[in-house]
Parts: structure tokens; C-alpha cells; sequence
């Protein structure tokens, strides 16, 4: 597939990543720890296990400076971390050799709608955290999940986070409020419309696309996979999660979880409650 021009601003979207934490958001606060306990909770349910005679290899696409590639090494899995940003990647180099994790194959630049540099059923797994937050185009999304299937083994499962439509839109009415020099009407307008963000100044989240989860569900289906879950990822904890954090019961927090496992399926709850998350395998 020939994607002709591409219209997403890449280099909008490198210059937001030099600037922004994102080796720590997950760390900084409750909402990123929520995050990164249910993503996990996700994989481990979900992700193959490796063995002393099978390696399991995840392509950690989009993975920034390694927020999940690192506790996965480590777990016995062979990870390879690709991203569109030096400034993450090389924050990802250092940590590697700074801890020695060796199940860390590789660091690579890479644009999530151009593979290439990996072959034909390579990966038993792909990760694909970050990319479709900021690939505004149909045709870039196309070529995203059709890279993603060639480079992945027969029976292969991707894991896909996304920011549905209702979500992302109604946050950038909080950003029009804040910060008029990033979001006016018309840019609003254009989100609830299209699921399209083109930020008006340099500052900020650049270069946002909410779709529906049919959508993401369409997209994936079209390109060869059966979808095995779509859920979201925080749940009811959206925007709860200080909350959720003052219980130090262990049994009390563990059961909380447990409900938000329960309800994350949930139509009403995938589309409003921020991150969510598509599981599908290869055909």
C-alpha cells in the first residue's frame, strides 16, 4: 500500500516527546501507575509464557523509553523496543546498559507505518502502546496494521492501545478552557467530527486521533486478525485513581481491581473512561 503523502507531522510529534516525561508517566502519579498495574494485568493474562526451550519475541512498538520493554526483558522475554523518538530511545540505551538487560535485543528508530527493517514473521507479539494516538490519517493506520501483521508469526497476538473518540474530545474541552493558544472552536469542532487534533501551537499533546473502538475493531478485522477483547484499560478507575490508591487494605484494593476487570468491557465505560485497549491474534 502506498501511503502517498503523509500527513501527520512526525517531526510535531518527536519535538512533543523531547519535552514531555514520558519516561516517568507512568511513575509521576496515580493515573500512570493505574495505567501501568492494569496494562500489566492485561499482558499477563493474556501474553504467551516463555519457556527454557521457547522464546517468546514482542516488537514493542511505539514504545518510547521502555516503560513496559524493560519489566518484560526481564520477565524472559525477548524485546525489541522500537520508537519514532531519539530522545526516548536513547533514554532506553542508557537504561539498558545501566541495569544489564540483556532480553532487551534492540533500541530502533523506527516509524510505526514503515517496518521494514524487520522481516516477515519475526515476533510472536506486538505491542503497539502510543502510535494510534497520533496517526491521523486512514491510510497511515492502514499501513500501520498491515506492517504489523506481516511481521508477525501465524497465531501472533498484538496488543493496541488507543484514546476513543468521546474521551479524547471531551478532555480537549478542558484544553480549550486552559490553553486557547493550543485548541479554539474550530479545532474542537473538528475533533467531536472527525476524531482528528491538530494542535495550534507547539506546545502540548501534538498530532491526537480518537477513534470509536468499532473503528479500531474494523481496522484490525479488515487487516486479517479476530479480535480477542477490547476493554479499557483504567475502567471506572478513570479519574478515581487517588481514590483508589488511599485503600492500603491490600484486600479492598485487590477487590477494586477485580471490579474494574469486571466492568472494563463495558460499551459506556470503554468509550469514556480514557486508554483503552484492543487484543487480537493473526490469522
Amino acid at each position: 500500500m502506498s501511503l502517498g503523502k503523509i500527513m501527520t507531522d512526525f517531526e510535531k510529534v518527536k519535538n512533543y516527546y523531547k519535552h514531555f516525561d514520558e519516561k516517568n508517566r507512568l511513575q509521576n502519579d496515580n493515573s500512570g501507575k493505574l495505567e501501568f498495574l492494569m496494562t500489566m494485568r492485561i499482558l499477563e493474562k493474556n501474553l504467551p509464557l516463555p519457556t527454557a526451550s521457547s522464546d517468546i519475541s514482542i516488537l514493542d512498538l511505539g514504545g518510547g523509553a521502555g516503560a513496559y520493554s524493560f519489566p518484560l526483558a526481564k520477565k524472559g522475554y525477548k524485546v525489541t523496543l522500537a520508537d519514532l523518538s531519539e530522545t526516548l530511545l536513547e533514554q532506553a540505551k542508557k537504561q539498558k546498559e545501566e541495569d544489564k538487560v540483556q532480553n532487551l535485543i534492540s533500541c530502533d528508530q523506527v516509524n510505526a507505518t514503515d517496518l521494514s527493517c524487520y522481516k516477515d514473521n519475526s515476533f510472536e507479539v506486538v505491542l503497539l502502546f502510543g502510535p494510534l494516538y497520533h496517526l491521523t490519517e486512514e491510510a497511515e493506520r492502514e499501513k500501520c496494521v498491515s506492517e504489523i501483521r506481516r511481521v508477525l508469526k501465524t497465531g501472533g497476538k498484538v496488543f493496541a492501545s488507543f484514546i476513543p473518540h468521546l474521551s479524547g474530545s471531551i478532555a480537549l474541552v478542558q484544553r480549550f478552557c486552559w490553553s486557547p493558544d493550543q485548541v479554539d472552536i474550530n479545532t474542537l469542532e473538528e475533533c467531536f467530527a472527525s476524531g482528528k487534533f491538530k494542535n495550534l501551537s507547539d506546545n502540548g499533546f501534538q498530532e491526537g486521533y480518537y477513534p470509536t473502538s468499532e473503528e479500531i475493531e474494523t481496522l484490525f478485522s479488515a487487516n486479517g486478525f479476530d479480535e480477542l477483547l477490547v476493554r479499557s484499560i483504567r475502567g471506572f478507575g478513570y479519574e478515581k485513581e487517588d481514590v483508589i490508591y488511599k485503600f492500603k487494605n491490600k484486600n479492598v484494593f485487590s477487590k477494586l481491581l477485580e471490579l474494574i476487570d469486571s466492568t472494563a468491557e463495558d460499551k459506556s465505560i470503554i468509550e469514556m473512561c480514557g486508554h483503552a485497549m484492543y487484543v487480537g491474534v493473526k490469522k
